[in-house]
């Protein structure tokens, strides 16, 4: 068995993207109109730009899949980019005759200028290509295959709205959102009107060509106790989940449970009370609350698993701010294209993603197996070892 790890290619307005996937178990059920339901929900969310009308992702498996189920090779996807036709001599493979045009003018807030000062290059082009959040309809797919693994082990993962701008969601009495509502709302938040207001701030924002950031956030529920590890750093489940998350676009902070906000409260309200088992309600250890966000030294507690995400304002307007010319250092106004308002209810999607992905290489690494049958049996031995030491079967 080998580690379960995965690859992106492909540019935003190149001919796709297309992902590989190597060290899933085989025998996992899995098709390609499983994968288009998340692939619907990254494109969707209010701010969105027209290019989500254009595009409708889908991800063609070309490889690892034989009748449905996966065979334990290399899985790999490919995701055409419809808008490609608009853009084939722009971004044609074959050297291009002519004079290129070229992007020149920086866009503050983007890769743009660090990408072009660190591989030369004298046309961002190059740059904004790859650093677009296109990328992420590949991550996407491949959480997709990765919540197909987790939910063999009653693992779901969920994300929603927690602010866009200076709207805050108010928070639940019961604990988990409603997740139904989340999906039908526009900016994928469950109080109707916290989702009205956000509507309304993302409309006034693009009145005046300006963008919004927000909170995202994942739960992921039926995770057992023991995945990472406190051993070593790099083991720390809590360290790879905040590195997935950050990595998406436009994500500058990640916490983790009650996060910063702990900061401020005293130990004796900052840590989640163990129950005796009488109160554990079908499950081992149950906690009274749940700040640690299911994770106490790198390593799962069995407790919901709480990861949010802090979204930056796109840094694409349509009223640019004051930029460089990147050749001739001129003041000019920073370069325009087609782009998002708000992207906050999608990065929710990209998120469950990141989370997925990082809970299937966890629950891999631990249960091992080449095949599915086997890893389930590893994770069933191991279930029944959990309890009190002296209360064990």
């Amino acid at each position: 068995m080998s580690e379960l790890r995965f690859l992106t290619a492909g540019e935003s307005h190149g001919k796709g993207l297309t992902v590989t996937v190597e060290g899933l178990p085989a025998g996992l059920p899995l098709t390609e109109e499983y994968m288009e339901s998340d692939l619907r929900r990254r494109q969707g969310g209010y701010g969105r730009s027209k290019r989500q009308q254009i595009e409708q992702d889908h991800a063609e498996i070309i490889a690892g899949v034989r009748h449905g189920r996966t065979l334990g090779s290399p899985l790999a996807l490919f995701i055409r980019n419809r808008d490609w036709e608009n853009w084939g001599e722009v971004m044609q493979v074959e050297p291009f005759e002519g004079e290129v045009k070229r992007v020149t003018r920086l866009r503050p807030g983007h890769a743009d200028l660090a990408g072009a000062m660190k591989y030369g290059f004298d046309d961002v082009r190059n740059v904004l290509e790859r650093a677009s959040a296109r990328e992420t309809a590949a991550r996407v797919a491949v959480g997709a295959v990765c919540r197909r693994l987790l939910e063999e082990f009653g693992v779901a993962v969920h994300s929603h709205t927690v602010s866009i701008g200076d709207v805050f969601a108010s928070p639940t009495s019961r604990g988990e959102p409603d997740w139904e509502a989340v999906e039908k709302s526009p900016v994928r938040c469950a109080g109707a009107k916290a989702s009205e207001r956000m509507v309304k701030a993302i409309d006034t924002a693009r009145e005046a060509g300006d963008t919004l950031g927000g909170v995202f956030e994942m739960r992921a529920t039926g995770v057992p106790i023991g995945l990472g590890s406190h051993v070593m750093w790099d083991r720390k489940l809590d360290g790879l989940l905040a590195q997935a998350v950050m990595s998406i676009h436009a994500v500058k902070g990640v916490e983790i449970g009650g996060g910063f906000a702990l900061t401020s409260t005293p130990g004796s309200q900052a840590h989640d009370v163990i129950l005796p088992p009488e109160k554990w309600d079908g499950r081992p250890w149950r906690r009274a609350t749940n700040r640690a966000g299911g994770l106490e030294g790198g390593i799962t507690n069995g407790e919901p698993v709480v990861v949010r995400g802090a979204l930056k304002p796109i840094s694409t307007l349509s009223k640019p701010l004051p930029s460089v010319d990147l050749i001739t250092g001129e003041e000019i106004q920073a370069h325009y294209e087609r782009s998002d308002v708000c992207t906050v209810p999608a990065a929710g999607v990209v998120g469950e993603a990141m989370v997925a992905i990082v809970l299937a290489q966890s629950m891999l690494e631990k249960f091992g197996g080449d095949r599915l049958e086997e890893t389930r049996r590893n994770y069933e031995a191991y279930i029944k070892t959990l309890g009190p030491r002296g209360r064990q079967e």
